[in-house]
């Protein structure tokens, strides 16, 4: 505490009328009176008080005046942004908000303009509960499976749909994997495969051809316009293809197919000698009307049995679309067919190249049926050219 000092003939008032020269008086010692030290005196201590209340007031004002210039100049800088939103960093974030603890929120109703008083309080919570957070320090856990086993599980599911976690779990264990059968439910059910009960309920089209793929054919038409001396002619060229092998058989070429013609077709293929179906069971189509009860009953008779496709769906079919595809783009894309005959030749010479002299990346990368085993290394290279160069095919000379 601040204190002033009086002259030695204070010590002379009547310490009774006065108490707190009094308390003063008591004290200093006896003898230290009129010789020393000046003692504290009423007047003094009322100016005293008056004057600190006068600075305090003054600062006070002062400091009133200071936040009423920023707050002002707060308002400003929010109508110079507009209705863009403030972009803050987080070091920004735990500044205001650590100011904004100390005001509360009944102060910072007032004063807030950037955000909401709500706000600056949740980003003062956010901070503490950042402050106490063990998450960084705490340990990994339970590992995950690892990928190449969890992708296994997938495979072994997809492949046999009448498998459950059990049964998964079996065949991983005679592979060197033991996982628990929660974890095979957690990892089909991650890849969204239902449990086998209703897997082995559905089969769907890819499984029905990987299994009887030995044993399926599939047919298709494709047209082709041929110019003749009337014009343009349309033809119909059937053809059917071995999904194992990819095999193409040419049933006929018409200008206008009719039943007759498709009932003959379907002798020639089941006939049981060189037929192109003798071997096999199904024959996959699309919902053509050719494809007559007649037609149908035929290949029932050489035990062959007609499945027809869904209505619109090409792909069910891809391996007669991608045959159709390959000879549009190798072939006819290329040449302008002049006549019957010559459209006869165009198809007879790219079946021979699609059989003996082109790759099929759905056989690796081999040919269907090769002339040549390819062991010959040291020979020239030869070049054979079909329609003109437009199909060609490198072998090597006989040594």
């Amino acid at each position: 505490m601040l204190s002033f000092l009086c002259p030695p003939s204070v010590a002379k008032l009547d310490r009774r009328k006065s108490p707190s020269v009094h308390a003063i008086w008591l004290a200093f010692p006896r003898s230290d009176i009129g010789t020393s030290p000046y003692i504290l005196g009423p007047m003094n201590g009322i100016l005293l008080q008056f004057i600190i209340t006068s600075l305090a007031g003054w600062l006070q004002r002062r400091q009133q005046q200071v936040i009423e210039y920023l707050t002002e100049e707060n308002r400003v800088l929010r109508e110079q942004l507009g209705k863009k939103r403030l972009r803050l960093t987080d070091n920004q974030r735990r500044r205001l908000a650590v100011r904004a603890k100390a005001l509360g929120r009944s102060a910072l109703q007032g004063i807030a303009c950037i955000v909401t008083p709500d706000t600056l309080l949740r980003w003062y919570h956010n901070l503490v509960a950042k402050k106490y957070d063990g998450s960084t320090a705490r340990g990994p856990g339970r590992p995950p499976t690892e990928a190449d086993i969890a992708k296994l599980v997938i495979q072994m599911a997809k492949e046999n749909s009448g498998w459950g976690y059990t049964r998964i779990r079996g065949a991983l264990w005679n592979l060197g994997h033991d996982l628990g059968r929660n974890t095979i439910r957690r990892i089909l059910a991650d890849a969204g495969l239902e449990p086998a009960p209703e897997r082995n309920k559905k089969t769907n089209w890819k499984s029905f051809l990987k299994v009887h793929v030995g044993a399926i054919v599939a047919m298709d038409f494709f047209t082709v316009d041929v110019l003749t001396l009337r014009g343009l002619v349309r033809y119909f060229v059937l053809f059917a293809i071995d999904l194992e092998t990819r095999r193409v058989h040419v049933a006929g070429i018409v200008h206008e197919a009719y039943g007759q013609w498709m009932e003959q077709v379907a002798r020639n293929l089941t006939d049981p000698v060189e037929g192109f179906l003798r071997k096999k069971r199904y024959l996959i189509h699309d919902r053509d009307p050719l494809f007559t009860r007649r037609f149908v009953g035929i290949l029932e008779s050489g035990r062959v049995k007609s499945v027809k496709l869904p209505a619109s769906s090409p792909n069910l079919n891809a391996y007669a679309e991608r045959f159709v595809l390959s000879a549009r783009r190798e072939a006819f894309n290329k040449i302008v067919p002049l006549g019957e005959k010559h459209l006869r030749r165009i198809v007879a010479e790219f079946v021979d190249h699609y059989h003996h002299e082109r790759n099929h990346q759905g056989l690796h990368n081999r040919l269907i049926e090769p002339i040549s085993s390819g062991a010959n290394r040291t020979g020239a290279v030869n070049c054979r050219q079909r329609l003109g160069g437009i199909l060609n095919h490198y072998y090597r000379e006989a040594a």
